[in-house]
């Protein structure tokens, strides 16, 4: 059974939801990262504030390390990775890993964005609904 990183903000509630959807097409999903929660970022800031760090010297940290080693671990083992919109930085980074490392990489937005970018033709494809990218998956991994 193929892999799909699930990419996404700490804050989108929708996170849990579309992973069980993807889980349902029949693919296995890493969204583990979820479990840390919406003010994970903002909390890591402030205790490497209040010890006196800058953030490069936070980044440096064993916290950021051991985090970001997770998610590297995870991204490297997946066979395939969806960006749930909106995502930040961080998440838009993942997808430019993946598509990087020559996987496949889709873009799924539960809107159409307000502002428009070119840039998304990067991605293996980009869809609105979950069942028509679940059908792009399947068509992409061939199990």
């Amino acid at each position: 059974m193929s892999t799909v990183y699930l990419i996404g903000s700490l804050r989108n509630p929708q996170v849990p939801a579309v992973a069980k959807q993807i889980r349902d097409g029949g693919f296995t999903v890493f969204d583990d990262w979820y479990a840390a929660g919406p003010e994970a970022d903002d909390y890591w800031r402030d205790y490497e504030k209040n010890r006196g760090r800058t953030y490069p010297e936070a980044l440096r940290g064993l916290a950021a390390q051991n985090v970001f080693a997770f998610d590297l671990r995870n991204l490297e083992a997946a066979d395939a990775a969806v960006l749930l919109m909106p995502g930040g930085k961080s998440a838009h980074l993942e997808l430019g890993f993946m598509l990087g490392r020559g996987k496949p990489g889709f873009v799924l937005f539960t809107e159409e964005p307000e502002r428009w970018d070119v840039m998304y033709q990067f991605a293996n494809g980009v869809h609105f609904d979950t069942d028509e990218l679940i059908s792009d998956l399947k068509a992409t991994l061939q199990d």
